[in-house]
């Protein structure tokens, strides 16, 4: 599939450079349920020895001495939650943070990396659950929720640790 976002492309590059299982989900359309219209995630991640992923990608620049912008919509937030309770308990909701870094910025270890049409990206990850708990409102006109810097950086992870052992994309 080709993907006009430059973020979610990066996260499918680095997915395959780890050859991690993934159906990458078409989001010309929106899904309906019980005639509700449902935001569609970003990718289906099949993880070996733990939940199957269902992946929303945040994409954010990264300047060196900003914050780590990590917004998204109540509609990324709602979708996600369905789509959890549809798939079943075998899946879990995840929201990762793509970030373009520009220049070496180096205050903070990666959460992986890959180098994609000559940017860097680092990626984070964040349960669901764990955003919706703890996010705060951002803007009520654009529905937009976000974290706090201290609550972000305790439930933001590296996505290696959720691919040991790797699994081999067919």
């Amino acid at each position: 599939m080709i993907r006009n976002n430059p973020y979610e492309a990066a996260f499918e590059a680095y997915l395959r450079d780890h050859r991690i299982a993934y159906v990458s989900v078409d989001e010309s359309r929106r899904a309906l349920l019980a005639d509700v219209s449902l935001k569609s995630m970003d990718f289906i991640v099949y993880a070996e020895g733990s939940q199957n992923l269902l992946i929303d990608v945040k994409g954010r620049r990264r300047l060196p001495g900003r914050r780590w912008e990590n917004w998204a919509t109540v509609d990324d937030i709602d979708g996600l939650t369905q789509w959890e309770r549809v798939f079943g308990s075998d899946f879990r909701s995840l929201l990762v943070f793509a970030y373009e870094s520009s220049g070496e910025i180096t205050d903070e270890p990666g959460g992986g990396v890959v180098t994609y049409q000559g940017k860097r990206y680092d990626f984070y990850g964040v349960w669901l659950d764990d955003y919706r708990r703890l996010m705060k409102q951002r803007s009520p006109s654009w529905q937009t929720v976000w974290m706090p810097a201290v609550a972000y950086r305790s439930c933001r992870f590296a996505l290696e640790t959720l691919w040991s052992p790797a699994v081999a994309a067919s």
